[in-house]
């Protein structure tokens, strides 16, 4: 397995902690501080109802901050934005090289402003599920040999592959979020699949969540 990172162009401006997109269980977070708060008389029925409002339409970590700053149940309220720290700086390009073997993105990797993909045959995986996106788009240039580039995606992260050209193999990017979830990412894939696969889908629940018949992930945003 062969593997290389590496940027390309000086970085774009840093984005802020608080000015990162906001996942739905974020904001499920914040509806219940705000319920809790109305059930123990901090807040009237129609601030309730106001405050309801915008956390379900808030799209950042400071817009939902905002909402709980003045409630001492929110304990806040800090806790479910980012903890202070250095800015998040995306780079611009990153490349991912595999002749025979498996790479993979996962947990909180700072989604680039554009990636090159080159398996040649082997494995590579792109899990958004806890990334940290700081942009609306990424462009992915990949170029499939023989072998499997997969996407993991979230709510919000709908993958284009119409300008892909297949040689054989197949490319599978449905998009399975119901309608009204809003996009927070919109992967577009070009390149060349010549005897591969490219896919992308929801995770899918472990072997025991499916014994004990646990929900799908993020059942309450699929279609």
């Amino acid at each position: 397995m062969t593997g290389e990172v590496s940027p390309a162009e000086p970085a774009r401006q840093p984005v802020s902690l608080g000015e990162l997109r906001a996942s739905h269980e974020d904001r499920d977070k914040v509806v219940e501080l705000l319920r809790v708060a109305a059930g123990d008389g901090r807040l009237t029925a129609e601030e309730l109802d106001e405050r309801l409002e915008r956390a379900l339409q808030a799209r950042t970590y400071n817009e939902l901050a905002v909402l709980t700053s003045d409630l001492p149940a929110a304990g806040g309220a800090a806790a479910l934005a980012p903890q202070p720290g250095p800015s998040v700086t995306p780079k611009d390009l990153v490349r991912i090289q595999t002749r025979s073997g498996h790479i993979q993105r996962d947990g909180a990797w700072v989604v680039p402003q554009a990636m090159e993909v080159l398996v040649t045959s082997g494995h590579v995986k792109l899990d958004f599920t806890k990334a940290v996106i700081t942009s609306r788009t990424l462009r992915i240039e990949a170029d499939v040999h023989s072998g499997h580039l997969q996407l993991i995606t979230r709510p919000g992260v709908v993958v284009d592959a119409d300008e892909i050209a297949i040689r054989s193999g197949h490319v599978k990017t449905p998009t399975p979020w119901r309608a009204g979830v809003p996009e927070i990412l919109r992967v577009e894939i070009t390149g060349e699949v010549r005897s591969g696969h490219v896919n992308a889908r929801p995770p899918r629940r472990s072997f025991w969540q499916w014994l004990r018949r646990a929900p799908r992930p993020y059942a309450d945003s699929l279609a």
